[in-house]
């Protein structure tokens, strides 16, 4: 199955011709100013029109005329295929490639899975440890040495994990 990846989340319908109010869910919130198309429950609809305001995305879709048909979308995601997805700078990585990846220490000893990233002024990943413990720690450059995406491993100093990580009890 093909990677998506969720660029939005639509809030409710804006104004009568079908127009929908998204909470943009990206970095870089000037991607929608380029997108041609979006995914919304796996059908593809191309963008007509796209507006920046504050921290919130106004979008028409062709084929969304009308407020009751834009209120059918309330609460959906718009996603786009990863060919669509932007392009991203050196050290920079997508939440899905992440998730999945192996933490291993400088010192060659698995620590256990990513989980799941949760993201803030600074991501914190959840791993779930060899020994069924649940970890986080927040992804820091003093912290990780490599993330290779391609072979599921991210690989941190040893010593710095131990002092930024903490445990779930």
């Amino acid at each position: 199955m093909e990677k998506l990846f969720k660029i939005g989340l639509i809030v409710k319908p804006q104004g009568i011709k079908g127009e929908l109010k998204v909470q943009p869910l990206t970095d870089d919130i000037t991607r929608f100013n380029n997108l041609k198309e979006v995914l919304i429950d796996d059908k593809n609809y191309r963008v007509d029109s796209a507006k920046i305001g504050g921290n919130t995305v106004f979008l028409s879709l062709f084929g969304i005329n009308d407020r009751n048909t834009a209120e059918t979308f309330r609460g959906k995601f718009l996603c786009v295929k990863r060919e669509n997805a932007v392009k991203l700078e050196e050290g920079r990585y997508f939440i899905s490639d992440i998730i999945g990846c192996k933490v291993i220490t400088d010192e060659n000893e698995v620590v256990g899975e990513i989980t799941d990233v949760f993201s803030s002024r600074t991501d914190v990943l959840t791993v779930k440890c060899e020994n069924g413990k649940i970890m986080r720690f927040p992804f820091l450059k003093d912290l990780v040495i490599n993330v290779d995406v391609e072979n599921k491993q991210f690989v941190v100093y040893k010593k710095r994990l131990s002092e930024v990580s903490c445990y779930e009890n």
